[in-house]
């Protein structure tokens, strides 16, 4: 080919058209970029606002979180305030410790998650609200069962105090009521009265005879009335004791003797143990034959009578020596 055919006038027509294709591919290459360019601008800042509206979603969810824990210490140290009284209270407060313990651990699986959703934490939101109702009923019983113990404090307070002035009026009653017995002991001791010492001689036929020759006598006869008008009746003791010149207690002949307490001069050997049936506000005669372990000498024989430990009669017979055909 010549070069003479490109200025050629149907060798310019081709050229024209090839360089008219050639701009409108680089049009359209340049549109497109532009598009694509557009696009990506597009896109990436779609991609921005939503990097961004998800991290303000978890930036609100983490300070909800945040503020939801914080309303949760909140609670459990108003819980913990009332720990000491609580345990005081005991058993009466079981039940609703064991409620509250369920919605406590509920909270904390949730708080504990690292990525807890905004319905698990709106579940937390309302069982803390539910944990603060159970704390505000708790108090209110606590301030109940408090009040209640107080009073009982105080009732028992009182009652010790009655208690106490009862025992104290119990025990001047009974020391009273004691005395008064005492009294009334002492008073229905006995009398002994008509008190009759007889000696008497005992003949070789049998026939009694009385005597005051002391080497006559065989046995001293003694005879008393006992009466008291307010005594009970029933059996009571008599202690009699012989006291011969000497001043020596005599014991019976072959029944032995022994000793009792007096009131006033402690223990006393006796002679001789008397059964006595008593009536009240009747007179009692009571008899009894003394025979010594030897013989009658010559001398004052004392007899003495007691009865509720208080001597209540004495007599004296005198024996003589007598004479030489006496």
């Amino acid at each position: 080919m010549n070069n003479t055919d490109n200025f050629s006038p149907k060798g310019m027509q081709k050229n024209s058209t090839a360089i008219n294709y050639k701009n409108m591919l680089i049009a359209i290459l340049a549109v497109g970029i532009i598009l694509l360019g557009g696009y990506l601008l597009f896109d990436k800042n779609k991609s921005s606002a939503f990097i961004h509206q998800q991290a303000t979603q978890i930036t609100k969810v983490n300070e909800e979180k945040s503020d939801i824990q914080k309303s949760f210490d909140a609670s459990l140290a108003r819980l913990d305030s009332m720990s000491t009284v609580n345990a005081s209270l005991g058993s009466k407060l079981s039940e609703r410790n064991g409620e509250i313990a369920k919605v406590k651990l509920a909270i904390r699986s949730i708080l504990n998650k690292r990525n807890a959703s905004a319905s698990e934490l709106s579940k937390a939101k309302l069982l803390i609200a539910s944990l603060n109702g159970k704390i505000e009923s708790l108090q209110a019983e606590v301030v109940r069962l408090a009040k209640e113990n107080d009073n009982l404090s105080n009732e028992k307070a009182l009652l010790t105090m009655e208690k106490e002035r009862l025992t104290t009026e119990l025990s001047s009653t009974t020391n009273v009521k004691q005395e008064l017995e005492k009294k009334v002991e002492i008073a229905a001791t006995l009398n002994a009265s008509n008190i009759q010492i007889t000696p008497v001689n005992i003949k070789k036929n049998g026939k009694e005879k009385i005597s005051t020759v002391a080497k006559r006598i065989d046995k001293l006869v003694i005879s008393f009335d006992v009466d008291n008008r307010i005594a009970s009746a029933g059996t009571t003791d008599v202690y009699v004791l012989v006291i011969d010149p000497d001043g020596k207690p005599l014991t019976l002949n072959g029944q032995g003797s022994g000793t009792f307490n007096t009131r006033m001069e402690g223990y006393k050997s006796f002679t001789a143990k008397v059964p006595v049936e008593v009536e009240t506000a009747k007179k009692k005669n009571v008899e009894f034959a003394f025979k010594p372990d030897t013989n009658f000498q010559q001398g004052n024989y004392t007899i003495q009578i007691y009865q509720n430990g208080f001597m209540i009669g004495e007599g004296t017979q005198s024996l003589k020596k007598g004479g030489l055909f006496s």
